[in-house]
């Protein structure tokens, strides 16, 4: 029986979204491209001037993590395409309550 209390030989932590061990770097690059339209569209959307911003970049967020959450191929990449969405459709919601897409 193992002891519970000895130090385990186990890998350092590394962050990583090929939790699989297989690459995937499409994948990825959708996924991080989802999680930076939704918090720049999110952060925008709270400064008025910059609805026009918020607006096309959420719902670019939106629908491009839409896809990439149906391209994704691990856990990690899934929940890095929530938090986009999430943030993109919030950003996108307060950019069109402050003045929509256009001017």
């Amino acid at each position: 029986m193992p002891h519970l209390l000895s130090p385990s030989k186990s890998r350092p932590f590394r962050l990583t979204l090929n939790t699989d061990g297989a690459s995937h770097p499409i994948e990825n690059t959708l996924s991080v491209a989802t999680l930076v339209c939704g918090l720049v569209a999110f952060v925008t959307g709270f400064i008025p001037e910059a609805h026009i911003l918020a607006s096309w970049v959420g719902a670019l967020g939106f629908g491009g993590g839409l896809y990439s959450q149906y391209v994704s191929a691990t856990t990690a990449e899934r929940s890095v395409n929530i938090v986009g969405i999430v943030a993109a459709f919030v950003g996108v919601s307060l950019g069109i309550y402050h003045g929509g897409f256009v001017p």
